[in-house]
């Protein structure tokens, strides 16, 4: 994160990298864990992922 800092602002860098910890989480949980893979779940995650590259693009 201290990398991204040098070229982002702080709230953007610390957005992604809060949306990576989230999606991460829940993918790892949907592969090793067996946890639901109901499309709503899927679906909230591709907008957390959507999210974090809009916050990019904008900025």
């Amino acid at each position: 994160m201290s990398r991204s800092l040098e070229t982002l602002p702080l709230g953007l860098a610390y957005s992604i990298w809060v949306g990576i910890g989230a999606a991460g989480g829940v993918v790892l949980g949907m592969l090793y864990l067996n946890e639901s893979r109901d499309r709503w779940r899927i679906f909230f995650l591709l907008l957390i992922i959507g999210s974090v590259i809009g916050l990019k693009v904008v900025a």
